[in-house]
């Protein structure tokens, strides 16, 4: 059978609906996976998140803890629908993406006003430096992707769609509160560090201003290598408010200043029976501490000189 002069008209209209299709289903996982990459820049670690949003807006830091908990659960909620193309009825979570894009736009203008043009406004954590003007760009871009795929994608139809639309989106909002625990804040007594009996006491008030106090143990591997990651760091920036507290008074610890090369850090010797009460039998226990008040409890993992120089401010 020959095609007839119809069939010749509709061919190329075919080709192109199907080139459209096509062109509609990448931009909404090119969306989708931008909304996800973002999310996941902020979370490693999501202290600087945090503290982005503390020294920017002057949130209290309770309520930054939790802001970024949510924040990064919801684009990491709205980038897996939009991947999944799973946009829910009136495709409401095309229209969520697009509101959340322009609530960022107003908090760049605004950042840009108060803090000016050089300065990275934290879109991608720390993984992407971006000016509040390269990311109105960016997110202009993105919300015409969105205006797109609002009008001409329809996305998936099955009676299971709303039901799987909901259920991701509450438990991808609640996973980052699962994964990063909010720490709970307490003061610390730190009497023991300043006794009579220990072998020299801390030639600072380490409840006074900011300290990353390690509490580190000689013949604990780990602890060699967070006390050669502060030696490490603080070659970077010898600002960094590192203090070391080595627990055991008696032993030999020449190995462990060989092996961390962390003898340029500030040290006091405790003794086993207090430090252990200070770690709880973890090890090493690195604690963030703002004027006695402990505010996070990391490993050497989690230690990044951008953090706590952001901290520091």
């Amino acid at each position: 059978m020959y095609p007839t002069k119809g069939h010749l008209i509709r061919c190329p209209f075919l080709f192109m609906s199907y080139f459209t299709r096509a062109i509609l289903i990448l931009l909404s996982v090119a969306v989708g996976l931008t909304f996800l990459y973002s999310a996941y820049t902020k979370v490693v670690p999501i202290q600087s998140f945090e503290y982005t949003m503390v020294e920017y807006v002057r949130l209290p830091a309770w309520v930054a803890a939790i802001g970024s908990r949510f924040f990064v659960g919801i684009e990491a909620a709205l980038g897996g629908l939009l991947v999944l193309h799973l946009f829910g009825s009136r495709k409401w979570a095309v229209k969520a993406a697009m509101a959340l894009l322009l609530f960022f736009s107003g908090y760049l203008v605004w950042l840009w006003i108060v803090a000016g043009n050089d300065v990275n406004c934290g879109c991608f954590g720390d993984a992407i430096w971006m000016s509040p003007s390269t990311s109105l760009l960016k997110n202009g871009i993105l919300l015409f992707f969105l205006a797109l795929i609002y009008r001409y994608h329809s996305g998936w139809h099955f009676k299971w769609v709303g039901p799987a639309t909901v259920t991701l989106l509450v438990c991808t909002l609640t996973l980052p509160f699962i994964l990063f625990p909010m720490f709970s804040r307490y003061r610390i007594d730190f009497t023991a560090l300043y006794a009579n009996d220990i072998s020299f006491t801390p030639a600072i008030n380490l409840n006074k201003g900011k300290h990353i106090v390690a509490f580190l143990s000689p013949s604990c591997i780990h602890c060699r290598k967070a006390g050669l990651k502060m030696h490490e760091m603080l070659k970077q920036n010898p600002q960094l408010p590192f203090y070391m507290v080595v627990g055991g008074t008696m032993s030999d610890i020449s190995d462990f200043w060989r092996e961390s090369q962390s003898a340029d850090i500030p040290y006091t010797r405790l003794a086993v029976e207090p430090f252990m009460k200070y770690t709880h039998g973890v090890f090493p226990a690195i604690l963030w501490i703002n004027n006695g008040i402990v505010e996070a409890n990391t490993n050497y993992k989690e230690l990044d000189i951008k953090v706590i120089e952001k901290w520091m401010k």
